[in-house]
């Protein structure tokens, strides 16, 4: 049995009220921040009891996908949806890119944020 729980994932950007936002307009959740930060770190308060936040990184170099030889990707997030094809359109009407999703026969398709993170949509 471990000794510690899981508080947040931090998900460093360089604009972290921005990838919030794309994040509770795809996941759902409210966004906070403490006025006093000046815009550092953003908390996504998502349904269900997890939190991402928003860590800014002002020479964040976004990762590439897929390249194992440099600058890779650390992580990524896999979004379960019930439609792909709809879900597609909404994240790339947010500002999401896709980066393999040419192939419609498999049940997952890869895009990247608005910052550039991989994030994969699956079939549920």
């Amino acid at each position: 049995m471990g000794f510690a729980t899981l508080s947040v994932t931090a998900i460093d950007c360089p604009e972290p009220l921005e990838l919030a936002e794309f994040y509770a307009a795809v996941l759902g959740g409210e966004v906070r921040s403490d006025p006093d930060d000046d815009g550092e770190w953003v908390d996504l308060y998502l349904p269900g009891g997890q939190r991402l936040a928003f860590q800014r990184a002002p020479g964040l170099r976004a990762p590439e996908w897929p390249r194992a030889d440099r600058n890779s990707q650390q992580f990524h997030l896999d979004l379960d949806v019930q439609d792909l094809d709809a879900a597609e359109e909404q994240v790339l009407a947010l500002g999401a890119k896709a980066l393999d999703a040419d192939d419609r026969t498999r049940s997952w398709r890869v895009y990247a944020d608005p910052a550039g993170h991989p994030f994969c949509l699956c079939r549920a």
